[in-house]
């Protein structure tokens, strides 16, 4: 009997999926927790990197894992937590108008769907767009400043009527004014990772949903998970949502909420419907259009990238592209798996005592990674975070933050 040894080649791909399996982990629970983000755990594994067994390879391979993961399962709290009253339902997030209608179910397998396709079509797309960017790169570089404004901009004047507009204004130059103060603030948490924008974000986008729906009535009953809206209109979608990617994977400050209200608004798409699966998909492209402008020009784009740098992954493009892929089919199953038993469960809790529960949960986090002064910021956040619903514009304006900071 000829004896059976285990080659190096079968252990390594065996170490790689432990490593991609262990970051679907992660980026499940990022994902499914409110203020938790994928970046933050990633830069946690970047200062852990030299204490976890194996190449670092592995550890990068978790990280890419743990993001795409996130990509996907992040619109499970948002579509069940801080929705408000039905009577708001006008001024709701599109998710939450959804969730409203008993349309929950569909919502998710439609984010689940914009995420599938954005990965389908970004892997083949991904080699021209970083050759056509190397030759526009350096002008844009150049005038960054230019299109980070001209974004801005946009914001404000596809906004209808005068009040909004005002309010959009308001939004970005608000938003903006507080991440010049508080991005380079000097913050420690009780973490080895200090890290401002979990209270930064959490202030800005999700304390102000949750303090609108401590009246509301929760999630209601959730018809069936049957997507109406027809096969082409969201395979057109998802392409928008990847071309919007291949945007937010080179420039920075420019988040895929943003791009995809540029790109709805540049478009005959409207409804919620359209928005929960373009902006599903640039979530997810980005993942794999920030790798590719990694690997080109050297610069991170995403906070998994940066710890990715950091922790001096070597760049193998195919295992993580394997990581991404692989990571991808693992995360479109667990969508609905997850998502209709999170939507079940929170509509059998009261309303007001979830809300408050998240909102302690936030601030909770905003000490762990920024101490008392991640506190001060999330406070800060959360009234600047108001501007939008009181002038009834789009909450996108608020990622002013990231933009005047860069662009200044």
């Amino acid at each position: 009997m000829v004896p059976i040894r285990a080659t190096a080649e079968p252990l390594a791909a065996a170490g790689l999926l432990a490593a991609i399996a262990g970051g679907v982990g992660l980026g499940t629970v990022s994902g499914l927790i409110p203020g938790l983000h994928a970046n933050t755990l990633a830069l946690l594994l970047a200062s852990t990197a030299g204490q976890v067994p194996g190449p670092r390879l592995y550890v990068g391979a978790a990280m890419l894992a743990a993001g795409v993961t996130h990509t996907f399962l992040d619109v499970v709290p948002a579509l069940a937590l801080g929705v408000p009253d039905p009577a708001m339902a006008a001024g709701a997030l599109p998710s939450h108008r959804l969730v409203i209608e008993g349309r929950g179910r569909e919502a998710l397998r439609l984010s689940a769907l914009g995420s599938g396709g954005a990965v389908l079509l970004a892997a083949p797309l991904s080699v021209p767009v970083t050759l056509l960017m190397e030759q526009f790169y350096p002008f844009v570089s150049a005038h960054l400043s230019l299109f980070l404004g001209g974004i801005a901009g946009l914001l404000v004047i596809t906004e209808s009527g005068i009040s909004r507009r005002v309010g959009a204004t308001l939004s970005v130059l608000a938003s903006g004014g507080l991440g010049l103060v508080v991005l380079d603030a000097p913050a420690s948490g009780v973490l080895p990772v200090a890290d401002v924008l979990v209270a930064l974000f959490s202030g800005l986008f999700g304390a102000p949903i949750l303090l609108a729906a401590i009246d509301g009535e929760g999630v209601p009953p959730q018809a069936d998970p049957a997507v109406t809206t027809p096969r082409r209109a969201v395979a057109a979608l998802a392409v928008v949502g990847t071309l919007c990617g291949a945007v937010v994977g080179y420039l920075p400050g420019v988040s895929s909420a943003v791009a995809a209200t540029l790109a709805l608004g540049l478009t005959s798409a409207r409804g919620p419907r359209a928005f929960v699966v373009t902006t599903s998909g640039v979530n997810t492209a980005t993942a794999i259009f920030a790798l590719f402008a990694l690997v080109t020009f050297g610069d991170p784009r995403t906070g998994v990238l940066v710890a990715l740098d950091r922790a001096a992954v070597p760049l193998a493009l195919p295992s993580l592209l394997a990581a991404v892929a692989i990571a991808a089919v693992v995360s479109a199953a667990l969508v609905p798996l997850l998502g209709d038993r999170y939507l079940r469960t929170v509509g059998r809790l009261d309303p007001a005592w979830l809300s408050v529960g998240v909102l302690a949960g936030l601030v909770g986090l905003a000490a762990v990674f920024a101490g008392p002064l991640g506190i001060g910021i999330f406070a800060a956040a959360t009234l600047v975070g108001h501007i939008p619903p009181w002038f009834r514009c789009r909450r996108a304006n608020l990622m002013g933050v990231l933009l005047v900071p860069i662009a200044l």
